[in-house]
């Protein structure tokens, strides 16, 4: 009692424990670097062609499906439903992984999966409904960290436990069934919010739909000539509470209102660009990277060191990630010059990965490719971030992520389904270099445009030093 009694004395300090644990025990999942071995070797024996052209673009297509409409549950539902369901899937997902024999029913664990990754929403975002403003800052701070921890340890444990101990990967999974499974019992700890970001409730939403319209109102939100019969109009059409016509409209206004303000300021425009076009790449690489692991070193004769170099890549990634908040530099003037170089490196690094035939190169290439995105996606996050009000970002969050994840349905459609082109992986990483070499010229061009315009302009370059201080301020966030 005396521990959780102080902590839930606390207004934040309760919730941000509670998420932060469900964090770690979310992402300590030790079998997630050894999937694909598990997937072709005699556990599930699912051909590789199988698994690269046909089974993991189910995920991107569900995912996709998905996505949209968990954002607007998320915060109709305020929150804390979702991170249940995620934990239940996570459970469900290593259940089939363990237990569910067969190709359909690996169908059904990308389709399960997609479940998990679009509830990711709930998880970043409910933390700023529980807690005061002016606790955003620590809180984020814990809450990446558990994650990042979670990863980590769970991607060296299950290192050792290949190389060292020698255990079968199904004993792997059902070790990452358990550890999920605390995950999912944790959820329920958490305090449900009493506010969303857009579905205000029925009063809150009447109140701000009329002072849109204008018009005097009465003491519960509706007009003067409406305050006998409003609350009998909705009763009689069964329209009440968060389902109220007030609160949808009002739900759509903010959306509305939030998403012209995200995009209103064209550097903004630019900065998402670069987010959804370079995470729908990463996101690509990511997925297949244990088939090209797989490609060169065969798992069925060799060594893995899948987690291993996983945990060196959240490592170095986040320590990438944490020295942008300590470097004196306007990122207002040279970041997008900065993703167009760091772009050109994660480049190098995919055709690296996709040309050598050393499984240590290849792991070497897979850190600096993954490093370079940790630390761009984070100095965009500062600069999209200390613009815009936390509805806002979550809504930019949300859409960039859309986007992305189209880009990368069309991608996947096109480079990998058996139904399309159907390529090889070897032939597809050569595909996502390309894509980010793209990418990187595009942003080195308009790089140097924006350097090049602002040392013309002394006086507007001191201004967005200054602004620089309130990323700083930002950078503990993320």
């Amino acid at each position: 009692m005396g521990i959780c009694a102080k902590l839930k004395s606390s207004s934040w300090a309760y919730p941000t424990a509670v998420l932060s644990l469900y964090g770690f025990f979310a992402n300590c999942r030790v079998a997630e670097p050894f999937l694909t071995p598990y997937l072709i070797g005699p556990n599930k024996n699912i051909s590789g062609e199988v698994v690269t052209n046909y089974l993991f673009p189910i995920w991107t297509y569900s995912y996709l499906a998905f996505l949209f409409p968990v954002f607007l549950l998320t915060d109709f539902l305020k929150h804390k439903p979702l991170i249940v369901v995620q934990g239940l899937f996570l459970v469900t997902n290593y259940v089939l992984l363990c237990f569910a024999p067969g190709l359909p029913a690996m169908v059904l664990l990308q389709v399960n999966y997609a479940v998990v990754t679009s509830t990711e929403v709930a998880y970043f975002s409910y933390i700023y409904s529980v807690i005061p403003v002016e606790n955003y800052q620590r809180a984020t701070g814990y809450l990446r960290s558990a994650m990042l921890a979670g990863y980590t340890f769970g991607a060296s444990l299950g290192q050792v436990l290949v190389s060292l101990a020698g255990i079968d990967y199904f004993y792997i999974n059902a070790i990452t069934l358990g550890i999920v499974s605390m995950a999912f019992f944790i959820s329920f700890w958490l305090p449900m919010p009493q506010r969303s970001l857009f579905f205000k409730g029925k009063k809150a939403a009447a109140v701000g739909l009329q002072s849109q319209q204008g018009g005097p109102l009465g003491a519960d939100g509706m007009e003067k000539d409406e305050v006998g019969t409003g609350k009998q109009k909705m009763e009689h059409n069964g329209i009440v509470g968060w389902c109220s016509r007030e609160n949808v409209a009002m739900a759509g206004y903010l959306l509305w209102q939030s998403f012209r303000e995200s995009y209103s300021s064209r550097n903004l425009i630019y900065w998402s660009l670069w987010w959804a076009l370079a995470t729908s790449g990463y996101v690509q690489v990511f997925n297949y990277i244990q088939l090209m692991w797989n490609h060169i070193e065969p798992s069925a004769t060799s060594s893995i060191y899948n987690g291993g170099v996983e945990a060196v890549c959240s490592l170095v990634g986040a320590a990438a990630a944490f020295s942008v908040g300590h470097f004196k530099v306007s990122w207002a003037v040279w970041g997008e010059l900065a993703l167009g170089l760091f772009s050109a490196v994660g480049t190098g690094a995919v055709f690296l990965m996709a040309l050598t035939s050393s499984i240590w190169v290849c792991y070497a290439g897979y850190v600096i490719f993954k490093s370079c995105y940790m630390l761009l996606i984070t100095i965009t996050t500062f600069q999209i971030a200390s613009n815009l009000s936390m509805e806002c970002y979550a809504l930019t969050f949300g859409i960039n992520t859309f986007v992305a994840l189209s880009l990368q349905t069309i991608i996947t459609g096109i480079v990998v389904d058996e139904a399309a082109l159907g390529l090889d992986i070897v032939t597809q990483f050569i595909v996502y270099g390309s894509y980010y070499a793209i990418i990187s010229v595009l942003f080195l061009i308009r790089g140097t445009y924006t350097v090049c315009v602002n040392k013309r302009k002394p006086e507007h370059t001191e201004t967005l030093e200054q602004e620089s201080t309130v990323e700083e301020i930002l950078a503990e966030r993320f």
